[in-house]
């Protein structure tokens, strides 16, 4: 038996304004196979995600989010 390991990891995103933007920000990155939880927190422009950093990496969370028309940093906090 395998056990994936999940990292949290948090993106800075920008260019978001409206509630409806964190819903297409989270639809669009928990689409990615290996995503297990994402949160964006509209307030502080946080985006956590729990994944499986064997399947899917920092760099397709980041693109995920532009694909969804945003800019995205990984954050150091």
């Amino acid at each position: 038996m395998t056990t994936a390991t999940t990292t949290h990891t948090i993106l800075r995103a920008e260019g978001f304004s409206c509630p409806s933007c964190v819903a297409k920000i989270e639809k669009q990155v928990g689409r990615l196979k290996g995503v297990e939880n994402v949160k964006v927190h509209f307030a502080s422009a946080r985006v956590e995600i729990d994944h499986d950093a064997e399947r899917v990496s920092v760099d397709d969370l980041v693109a995920a989010v532009v694909k969804a028309g945003y800019k995205a940093t990984p954050a150091a906090f």
